[in-house]
């Protein structure tokens, strides 16, 4: 595989029954490049009598990256799932090298070649990175004892040849999302896969973490690997991808070499419709000041000892206004919005003042009162109960203020989840529709929706368009504009600079803790974001943190 290495080299030798195997009767040494590596003909799968996928085709080529599009809902993850064994009742048939096959679970397609990177991240929170990325394959002494050690070396070996710097015997609990994400594809690729499939794997991710991954791609797909790859956002897919195919509705709309289509086409076939570009009139930053925020900084202590976080962070936020907050991953965005609303821990310092008066917000209760809502960056761990009905998940911020007597008014509940289902389009069977069983993008309404019923003067948004497909972003893009029109202060953060450009008024910097810029609209472009954001160009990137 190249960037992975020999199991040799890694350090971990594992048998057939350990889970590492070889795939060569799928694909025979020395197969050229261009050659059928996986296929699907006429695939249909039902669940619960509704169709997720009919008669869908499919075929994957030996060192491609083929762009597997369509907006959620569209059947991408059911089909992807087919391939990766976890759906084995389907109508149809799945080649893999050409031979028919049907995979009866992840092993089977494990030993088969095919390795799969999900949206949603399947680590294990307690144990290390080395450990998630080894694991049910870990080299035995004497067929007893876990090897720790070797574990450990290997998964370094792995880590640096991918360029990532992270701790291999840290827990990962302990890291953000966007590394776990990283993680996950460091597990994906010890399996030394020949057809590797990658849901939304950057949706976490920042820029220099793209620019690593989609480096790694382009070698896999150099040494022969073929690779299915799933992305919302348009540029990583006419920048990375061969072909594209499309999906909508459970069917197959579309299959082209990439440069065949524009975006447009691309944007039209997904959707069956045109989309217009969101574009917002003048900035409503005339406004008075509802969040003022000087010298917030941000200490605490981790098994690696006592560290800073945010060094000084100040800003104003208007009525109407949108500030966005750009910067790499670990830059100290999300520490900001988790600061203000009282859920980060450590040791906080600096003023905040609302609407020109001096507050504390040591919780989630005390920013409830104030009139902050915060959107987390992931909706289902830890912005919707999935388990619970839209009502329950509407209701819940707001359940204290609307309950009798201590007793839940059900009636009440209703009403407000019916309110938010109308004013923000959510498309569902009604209020009691399972939160699990609706569209990313419908999730995101839900989670947005669920904060608005509590009338916030500040709404606090991490990465809200996170996961979701290009119609959805549209509607939650107008969303957010009207809601800056409505007069409320709004503060983004984002991992797409094209949103980040397109929504903010201003955009506030941050590179490693500390705020290295406050740009205008006018002044916001990518490189001047970049300059600012990247360790070693931006302002006070040569300080050591404190």
């Amino acid at each position: 595989m190249g960037l992975g290495g020999s199991r040799a080299e890694n350090g971990v030798h594992a048998s057939p029954e350990r889970g590492l195997v070889d795939a060569s009767r799928y694909f025979p040494r020395g197969a050229e490049r261009g050659a059928s590596a996986l296929a699907a003909e006429r695939v249909s799968k039902a669940f619960s009598g509704v169709p997720a996928l009919q008669d869908v085709d499919f075929d994957l080529r030996g060192g491609e990256v083929h762009a597997l599009m369509g907006e959620n809902g569209a059947g991408k993850s059911t089909l992807m799932k087919i391939f990766a064994g976890v759906h084995s009742d389907y109508e149809g048939t799945v080649r893999v090298a050409g031979e028919p096959i049907r995979l009866g679970g992840v092993r089977e397609a494990e030993r088969a070649g095919i390795a799969i990177i999900h949206q949603e991240l399947n680590l294990v929170p307690e144990l290390t990175v080395a450990d998630n990325i080894f694991l049910g394959r870990e080299p035995l002494i004497a067929g007893v004892l876990i090897d720790r050690r070797r574990i450990i070396r290997a998964a370094d070996a792995l880590l640096r040849r991918l360029g990532i710097e992270i701790d291999p015997e840290s827990r990962v609990v302990e890291l953000r999302v966007g590394e776990q994400q990283l993680v996950e594809i460091a597990k994906a690729l010890s399996l030394n896969a020949r057809i590797l499939i990658m849901d939304e794997p950057t949706s976490a991710l920042s820029s220099s973490e793209c620019e690593t991954l989609f480096k790694v791609v382009r070698q896999l797909a150099e040494n022969g690997v073929a690779i299915i790859f799933t992305s919302h956002r348009l540029d990583e897919i006419l920048g990375l991808a061969d072909r594209v195919t499309i999906l909508r509705d459970g069917r197959r709309v579309l299959t082209a070499p990439i440069g065949e289509l524009s975006r447009g086409a691309i944007i039209s076939a997904m959707v069956g419709r045109e989309m217009p570009t969101s574009r917002r009139g003048t900035s409503e930053s005339e406004g008075s000041v509802v969040l003022s925020v000087r010298d917030l900084t941000l200490d605490i202590v981790s098994r690696r000892g006592w560290h800073r976080l945010l060094h000084g962070v100040k800003f104003d936020l208007r009525r109407g206004q949108i500030l966005g907050v750009g910067g790499l991953l670990g830059s100290g965005r999300t520490e900001i919005l988790e600061s203000i609303f009282g859920v980060n821990p450590g040791w906080r310092h600096g003023r905040i003042a609302i609407e020109g008066q001096d507050v504390t917000i040591d919780s989630p209760a005390d920013a409830y009162r104030l009139g902050v809502a915060l959107v987390t960056e992931d909706r289902k761990s830890r912005g919707l109960h999935l388990d619970w009905s839209i009502r329950d998940n509407v209701a819940l911020p707001s359940v204290g203020a609307i309950s009798r007597f201590g007793l839940r008014a059900f009636a009440r509940e209703g009403v407000l989840a019916a309110d938010v289902v109308e004013r923000l389009s959510v498309r569902c069977t009604g209020v009691d529709q399972i939160a699990s069983t609706l569209s990313g993008g419908n999730q995101q309404k839900v989670v947005i929706g669920k904060w608005l019923a509590t009338r916030p003067r500040i709404l606090l948004l991490d990465e809200p368009t996170r996961g979701i497909d290009v119609g959805a972003k549209q509607e939650i893009y107008e969303l957010i504009f009207r809601l800056a029109a409505e007069g409320l202060g709004i503060v983004v953060v984002s991992s797409e600079m094209p949103e980040l450009l397109l929504l903010s008024d201003e955009v506030l910097v941050m590179c490693e803790g500390r705020q290295t810029g406050l740009l205008r609209r006018v002044d916001a472009t990518q490189e001047a974001i970049m300059r600012l954001a990247a360790p070693g160009l931006a302002p006070h990137s040569e300080e050591r943190r404190a």
